[in-house]
């Protein structure tokens, strides 16, 4: 199988190193799937900054230089002013038209607009410590009705060496995790910690500290935030959304159209006897034990099946013929 080129990168070499410095320019394919990734960390990145926890969970806060004072800083995480981040995060084109024009047209539009849009938008690309690839529609975990379908590596290497250690010792299973889509702009940058009894605790810890999972889609997507009907037919719809939303969609765009969206992630968890299991609410208190795998997104109030459980062979087969090799190559 072969592997996917890294969309975005743990080092400064990311989407705009591609079309700053034209590599990549002759792959339309390649350079498109990175602005959909650029595209998720913008909507990750408004989510965070629109929330009322932001004060919280807007971490961390930019370290953007002035580019008419090379020696200012205009976004400083020690003179937090939010109100002039969203303003420059608004003048942010959709990253869609990247890949309809030259990046320093695109540039030049945005400088119009607004002085720090651009360097903006280059702080949020170069500060994601995640390796992201939007999956192409043959690696698709069809089960989860969504095009907007991403392999997510958020655990730095050394992480990823001891996840590996502790595999071997004592093998591992998928879980999903769900959290609401304002916490992944921080978990992009800090990773998946366990926020139980901390300021960043949303949901209660009725089961005790660690990283809450489950093998059943439903729970996670509740903690997500879909907070809706799950009808006879095993699909979950929101409660605002008309009977259309049962239909089949027309097929989606490639980039993400609206600002209500809900995501969940599928995570690789050890299966040592740290991990403890309250009937299909599963809890780690061990961070070093729970790697994300995949990243879905849903926009209003679409959802994939509720009734997957992570723990059946069909599904583990599935998971495993996506993944392949892909986790232990990147």
């Amino acid at each position: 199988m072969t592997r996917l080129p890294p969309a975005v990168c743990t080092r400064e070499l990311c989407v705009f190193s591609f079309y700053t410095l034209g590599v990549m320019s002759g792959a339309a394919e390649e350079v498109a799937t990175g602005a959909e990734v650029v595209d998720l960390l913008v909507a990750m990145c408004r989510a965070a900054l629109e929330s009322p926890r932001k004060s919280i969970i807007f971490e961390p806060y930019p370290s953007v230089v002035d580019p008419n004072d090379p020696k200012t800083l205009a976004f400083n995480p020690k003179k937090k002013n939010y109100e002039r981040l969203q303003k420059a995060l608004d003048s942010v084109m959709s990253i869609r038209e990247m890949t309809q024009g030259s990046y320093l047209e695109i540039k030049k539009q945005m400088d119009k607009l607004d002085p720090l849009a651009h360097p903006l938008l280059q702080w949020i690309i170069s500060s994601n410590r995640s390796h992201i690839v939007k999956l192409p529609l043959s690696r698709q975990l069809k089960f989860m009705h969504t095009s907007h379908q991403f392999l997510l590596l958020s655990s730095p290497p050394a992480k990823e060496a001891r996840f590996r250690t502790a595999k071997k010792l004592y093998g591992s299973t998928f879980a999903f995790h769900g959290s609401h889509i304002e916490n992944w702009h921080s978990v992009l940058r800090n990773g998946l910690v366990n926020a139980s009894y901390t300021k960043l605790q949303l949901h209660g810890a009725a089961y005790g500290k660690g990283i809450y999972l489950s093998p059943i889609s439903s729970i996670s997507f509740g903690y997500s935030g879909m907070n809706g009907l799950f009808l006879a037919i095993g699909r979950y719809v929101s409660p605002f959304s008309s009977l259309a939303t049962l239909s089949p969609r027309p097929i989606q765009s490639r980039f993400l159209q609206s600002r209500n969206l809900n995501c969940i992630a599928l995570c690789e968890v050890i299966t040592s006897k740290d991990l403890q299991k309250h009937g299909n609410i599963w809890v780690c208190p061990v961070s070093d034990h729970v790697c994300t795998r995949f990243f879905f997104v849903y926009e209003d109030g679409q959802v994939g099946d509720a009734n997957i459980n992570t723990q059946e062979p069909k599904v583990q087969k599935e998971i495993m013929r996506v993944i392949g090799t892909q986790i232990y190559s990147s």
